[in-house]
């Protein structure tokens, strides 16, 4: 279930992040409006994958997936410009995202060997 949290936590932080530049610095109402409810929703799925995830771990991906998403929306809707650099970053960003993920079930993988030969 934390996974859909997280998820939701990204789409709709993604969504406020969209918002905020449709607002125009706070000039247009309903995308300012949409900006706040789309940031609380967005804290609020956060909050609720912290039950389960690590904070390092969520964080982590939740930033990280809403850098990539919206760094693509700019290019496709904002039409940003597209440089060899950013793409770059953007892959490291993704090569952080997969280890840190990789990284979180190894240590819960060895958190449960080591309570089991607690246990034994």
């Amino acid at each position: 279930m934390h996974w859909i949290y997280l998820c939701l936590a990204i789409l709709f932080e993604v969504a406020g992040t969209t918002t905020m530049k449709l607002s125009d610095g706070f000039t247009k109402v309903i995308p300012s409006v949409l900006l706040i409810l789309f940031y609380i929703c967005s804290l609020c799925f956060l909050t609720l994958t912290l039950k389960s995830l690590e904070v390092s771990i969520a964080y982590a991906i939740w930033s990280g997936m809403g850098i990539i998403i919206i760094t693509l929306i700019g290019f496709m809707y904002f039409n940003e410009s597209v440089s060899l650099l950013k793409i770059v970053a953007i892959a490291l960003i993704i090569i952080g995202v997969v280890t840190l993920n990789m990284t979180g079930e190894k240590e819960a993988d060895t958190s449960k060997s080591t309570l089991e030969e607690h246990i034994r």
